[in-house]
């Protein structure tokens, strides 16, 4: 009965592994551009036209506590191109009058940020270079302060700003927004993440939450982190790309029932005695380690975040992001935990799209435990004890992705954890961070396959970004090493001696399983794939 129970655990784990990553492979876009990376901010002029306008509308946004709502905008142009565009802006005063001191520039521009994202104007407007005139919808997420949009002509390479709309603004800019769950150090505990605008000298951030029918009402406090524009390592997260993160904080739920069912809901008490409340969420607790029941796990890589609205389309950077997303969604009740390996939202320098990804993956992270890894776009930048000494991360430098997600981590900076569920033992790498024999993580690693016990936890899983086992991908086909060089050379003597039964990796993108491989050489790796797409 247990073997039986083993491998129905496994066949449903390896099914969801297999629609998510077949999901992921029309999205490329590894080595693009972020699309706000196209906007020169350093090229901005005014150049206000009095015959040209803009508008939106409704000014005011979640007056029942709505955290995104889609906002009408209306504009003309006396002189309309097919470059015109709009850009959304926020916050909503983005003149040069506004420029930080950690931003210098020789000739300073108008725009002092990029937008938040942008769209052109004769998008689904055809006729728009001929009347001059033309509507758009947009979606806004509550994002801690006010909007505007402004009209550009110049294209995106000379933009100059012909109109200037009014403010849009949410009822509570500083409400505690988009939650999202995480496994503790412990089985039997459960993280709780979200954002707000309050700092800790204004409010007190906290959790009610109780088993789900239950009469016991726990209140729980939470910790609260955040970082300047002096955290960042470069640009564009240092200049253009900055945006003020707000404050995330984080509350440890403890001792929690195996497989029960928990509500909660995060909020805040203001200075002046009142709370203020987000709507009720419920997951499940973590089932006991060695449990031999149906536990199914979601895992992929690289799926990035996308506007629903249209914008950024631009470079068609990761639009498969809100199919796999919806595909998520729709399967929740089929899944009890997600890894996101590696690539998370493409932010790039871009702070503003790590709030938006937080908002379009809310109804998953709030429901079941979204535990994520460490890639290239996340963590790369020279001279920052990056492996690799690329700049993917934009200037990010990995502070972004460890502020807004908690791991179990034993320091935040080290990306690298393990986790035990019912079956399971999960030992996830941070291949940004050297992983080779004699290093703190290879220890890590070492420690976290030799210490389960395979009598309660069968399953040992490995689960890193960068493919360090084998991929038959073009670069590295053309690389002649078939996985990140060293990779196999450094860690394949651990996963054989301990008995690994899988190994999972992102940065490819592409679905692609092979044969079990040991001390294969480079000659023959183009023999191993099984299965690719």
């Amino acid at each position: 009965m247990a073997e039986s129970t083993s491998k129905c655990a496994f066949l449903f784990f390896a099914l969801l592994i297999l629609i998510c990553c077949s999901v992921l492979q029309s999205v490329w876009s590894h080595e693009d551009q972020h699309p706000l990376s196209k906007v020169a901010v350093h090229k901005a002029t005014l150049s206000l036209l009095e015959l040209a306008h803009i508008k939106a509308s409704p000014s005011l946004l979640g007056l029942q506590g709505q955290t995104a709502e889609w906002v009408t905008v209306e504009y003309s142009s006396p002189i309309p191109s097919t470059d015109d565009w709009i850009g959304v802006f926020s916050p909503a005063n983005f003149s040069e009058s506004t420029c930080q001191s950690e931003n210098p520039r020789v000739f300073p521009p108008l725009l002092c940020s990029a937008p938040i994202k942008f769209q052109y104007a004769s998008y689904l407007n055809p006729h728009y270079k001929v009347t001059g005139k033309g509507v758009l919808k947009f979606q806004l997420i509550n994002q801690r302060s006010d909007f505007s949009f402004a009209l550009f002509s110049g294209g995106l390479s000379n933009p100059k700003v012909v109109a200037v709309s009014n403010t849009i603004a949410f009822a509570n800019p500083n409400a505690p927004v988009y939650p999202r769950l995480a496994l503790g150090k412990l089985w039997n505990e459960m993280t709780v993440t979200w954002t707000s605008g309050y700092g800790i000298d204004e409010a007190e951030p906290l959790i009610q939450w109780g088993p789900k029918g239950g009469d016991r009402i726990l209140s729980s406090p939470a910790g609260t982190l955040t970082f300047t524009r002096n955290s960042m390592c470069g640009a564009p997260a240092r200049t253009v790309g900055w945006r003020d993160p707000g404050y995330i904080h984080t509350s440890f739920l403890k001792e929690l029932w195996p497989n029960r069912i928990y509500e909660y809901k995060i909020g805040h008490k203001l200075n002046n005695g009142t709370y203020i409340w987000g709507p009720k969420y419920q997951f499940r607790a973590a089932p006991l380690p060695g449990q031999k029941s149906l536990q199914r796990v979601s895992i992929f890589g690289d799926m990035g975040k996308d506007e629903v609205d249209g914008s950024n389309e631009y470079n068609n950077f990761q639009r498969g992001s809100i199919n796999t997303t919806n595909q998520l969604i729709k399967d929740l009740e089929n899944f009890d935990l997600v890894f996101h390996i590696g690539d998370i939202c493409y932010a790039n320098g871009y702070i503003s799209q790590w709030d938006q990804f937080t908002a379009q993956v809310e109804p998953i992270a709030s429901t079941v435990p979204y535990m994520i890894a460490s890639g290239n776009h996340e963590r790369d930048w020279p001279g920052t004890g990056s492996f690799y000494g690329n700049m993917d991360s934009g200037g990010e430098c990995g502070v972004l992705a460890q502020t807004m997600f908690y791991v179990p981590a034993s320091n935040r900076a080290k990306f690298w954890y393990s986790i035990d569920y019912g079956m399971f033992r999960f030992c996830i790498a941070d291949t940004e961070q050297d992983w080779r024999e004699g290093t703190e993580q290879y220890k890590f690693i070492e420690h976290c396959l030799a210490s389960v016990d395979r009598q309660k936890q069968p399953w040992l899983i490995f689960l890193a970004h960068r493919v360090l086992g084998y991929s038959s991908c073009i670069s590295y086909a053309e690389e002649g090493s078939f996985a990140e060089p060293m990779g196999r050379e450094s860690l394949q003597k651990l996963w054989q001696r301990h008995k690994v039964d899988i190994a999972i990796y992102g940065h490819v993108h592409n679905y692609e399983r092979t044969c079990p491989i040991y001390q294969v050489s480079s000659t023959f790796s183009s023999l191993l794939s099984c299965f690719q797409i």
